[in-house]
This record gives C-alpha cells, structure tokens and sequence, in this order.
C-alpha cells in the first residue's frame, strides 16, 4: 500500500448500486460518453457479487475488485452548474408568519408547504439527480450521504441560506450562521431512521422527490418528538445513542408527531429535539429515490426559542402537525 495515498472508501452493494443507476441516468442525458458503459456494468457485476454473498460492505476492497472502479468509485467525475437565481423561496408563505408559528407552537415546529419558489425546487432537483456528490457511506439500509464540505453546495444553496436568514430575521437572522448543509438520498425501501437530535440551534429540512414516487403516502415523513436531548448531553449521546435515547423518551413520556411526505414541504424546528425519518418505499427507479435536504443553522446552546416539552393544548381543526397559520385557506393574498 502506497503511505502516500488517500484512504480507500469502503466498497457497498448500495453505492455501487446507487451509481451505476446515476452514470446510465447521466449518459441519458449526454453528460457522461459511451466510456462509462464498461464501469457501469462493473459496478453491477460487483453489486451482484458482493449480494450473493451475502455482504453489504466490505471495509477494503480487494485489487481485483478495484481494477474497473479504482480511479472513479465514490469520487466527483460531474457537478451540474447549478447557479444563484432571481428568487429562492416561493411567494406562498410569509416569513412573519413563519416565526409566529414557531413561537406558538412550543416547543419549536412549524410546517410550511410549496417552501422553495418552482424554478428554484427543479434547479435544487436536477442539482441532486444529476451531480455525483452523493459519497458519505457511513449510514445503515444503503442510505446515502451528500456533505455540504464534499461537493454538497452550489450557489443556489448557498442563495436559500442567505435568502432563509433574511426571511427569518428573529429566528436565524444575524444569529445563527449556517452551520451545516446535506442531504441524504434512499433506497426504494429502508425502515425508519434512528432517532436522534442534530447539534444545531435550528433545523430547516425539506423534501424534494416528487409526490407520486411514494408508493405508500402514510409513510415516508418524519417523527418528531416534544422533548429536547438534554443539554449535558455530549454529540455522541443524543446523535448516535439509539438505545440510550429510547430509554430517555420511555422516561420522560415523550409524545411523537408524525409529519406526512410532501414534495417541497419544509420543517422548520428545534433542532435539540429528538427526530427520526420514518419508513419508506418509493418507486424503484432512479429518478424516484426520496431525498431530503438539511439546513442546520446556529448553536444548540444558543437557541433563543428553548421552552419546556409543550403541555396539552385545546384541539384545533388542522392536523397537530400542521401550523395553522400556514395552513393554505389561512395565506394571505
């Protein structure tokens, strides 16, 4: 082994799986030439090898298995140009709403609909078909990571941040930086994800796969619970303790919200609280693995909007999950 070389990545059925359907999807579209056929059909031949065995992922790929993929396996051979546009963020809802929303719905969670403007939503898509940054492989059930320090930016991102800070003056604002930026793509099915906190003081998250991927529409949304990771909790405990924290939230009797799929809904909440992507089972095709997008912004110990877990309130006529003032009969004009 060359010292001098940069560490292998671990060689997974899913990744291999995951681009070789993305290199077919970009010779489609003229992106990648007639060259990638020869690694696509290696990818799939080693995806099928490693699957008959019975192995997901193998820490350090043999020389036999690196010979077709060495120089291009988990590396960025295309980046879609994907600029700064006139506007981010869709007409449809209004910031003030937004942080009054949040403010009155302890302890933190506020849902808005048709969240990015059309033309910015198929930018940030075709960003995310067509882009090969997807090489963070450290998640369970093939789920795929794209890093914001990786590859995972482009200035209409960069543009929503800035947009979202100005927006939302009281609740990011000046205050909280953005401290974080990914997104994570599926397989057609995956069980729920872990639950877990995000070291943040407030977490934007917004799905972009189109509605009718999703085969079941009573899953695919996200849990989130009325209870924050305690703050002597250390990173470790409240992002990557499954176990530890079940046994918190059995303690304390903490209450889940389940927030339905939509395509181009945002979740805008505290980012202490504990959460967890729920199961899915979306098309099998490329085009329809669900992504989600996440936007970190400040510290957790900077929160201006903590509260204790909420009390029982009176009922009202939208679903506990939704804000009332963002509901679309209640948008103003």
């Amino acid at each position: 082994m060359n010292p001098a070389a940069p560490p292998q990545p671990p060689l997974t059925v899913a990744k291999l799986r995951h681009d070789a359907e993305q290199f077919s999807y970009l010779q489609r579209l003229g992106v990648l030439g007639a060259e990638y056929g020869p690694i696509v059909q290696r990818y799939r031949q080693l995806a099928d090898q490693m699957a008959a065995n019975h192995i997901s992922k193998r820490e350090r790929p043999t020389a036999d298995e690196l010979a077709g993929i060495g120089d291009i396996y988990n590396r960025i051979v295309h980046r879609r140009a994907t600029p700064a546009m006139a506007q981010t963020c869709s007409d449809s809802w209004q910031g003030a709403d937004v942080e009054l929303a949040y403010r009155n719905n302890p302890p933190g969670i506020v849902v808005i609909d048709d969240f990015l403007a059309p033309a910015a939503l198929d930018s940030l898509r075709r960003f995310c078909l067509e882009s090969t940054v997807w090489n963070s492989l450290r998640y369970s059930h093939g789920r795929l990571g794209a890093l914001q320090r990786d590859g995972f930016n482009c200035p209409l991102l960069v543009q929503l941040a800035h947009d979202l800070r100005h927006a939302l003056p009281r609740l990011i604002g000046n205050r909280h930086p953005l401290t974080q930026l990914w997104a994570y793509k599926y397989p057609p099915h995956m069980p729920g994800d872990d639950v877990h906190a995000d070291f943040a003081a407030i977490n934007v998250n917004f799905w972009i796969t189109p509605d009718d991927a999703n085969l079941d529409p009573a899953t695919g949304g996200i849990h989130i619970y009325d209870v924050e990771a305690p703050q002597d909790w250390d990173f470790t405990s409240y992002n990557r303790r499954p176990d530890l924290i079940r046994r918190y939230l059995a303690e304390v009797g903490a209450q889940a919200r389940y927030i339905p799929y939509q395509q181009n809904r945002a979740i805008i909440f505290n980012s202490d609280l504990f959460h967890g992507t729920a199961a899915c089972t979306f098309r099998d095709d490329y085009e329809s693995r669900r992504i989600n997008v996440t936007m970190l912004y400040g510290h957790r110990h900077e929160d201006d909007f903590r509260r204790p877990p909420p009390q029982e309130k009176e009922s009202t006529p939208y679903a506990d999950w939704r804000s009332a003032a963002l509901h679309r009969s209640n948008r103003r004009p």
